[in-house]
């Protein structure tokens, strides 16, 4: 079983929402989910996976500014603000930090709801309680 977790923070690294998708499919689909209930942001940080311009029109459409570097494959290169694209670290410490549940690590949960459900209950208590 493969699966592929998506998730928006705040500005601190905190968790705010979740969406795990098949871990064969692109990074646009959980893009696409979480773009529905985006809250309120000046930035939006993330990773190449997430470089497409129906994604970042549909951020600038919401008043959101993305700083997502542009795809290797680009013919034409995508600007975006190196120095703040570096706090994107925050992202990859919440998911480490996840990792520290051995539940969540090792994957016990077969079924993808109950690993969810796991999941955002370790981020409950680790980041929020």
């Amino acid at each position: 079983m493969n699966t592929k977790l998506h998730a928006i923070t705040d500005t601190h690294g905190r968790p705010i929402r979740f969406f795990m998708s098949a871990g064969q499919i692109s990074d646009y689909t959980g893009a696409a989910a979480l773009l529905g209930n985006m809250p309120k942001a000046q930035w939006l940080l993330g990773d190449r996976g997430y470089d497409a311009d129906w994604f970042r029109e549909a951020l600038q459409g919401m008043g959101i500014r993305p700083c997502i570097p542009g795809r290797k494959a680009r013919k034409k290169p995508i600007k975006y603000d190196k120095r703040r694209y570096k706090r994107r670290n925050r992202i990859e410490v919440m998911f480490g930090r996840l990792k520290d549940w051995r539940r969540v690590a090792t994957r016990y949960d077969r079924c993808p709801e109950v690993f969810l459900s796991a999941i955002v209950l370790a981020a409950t208590v680790m980041f929020w309680l």
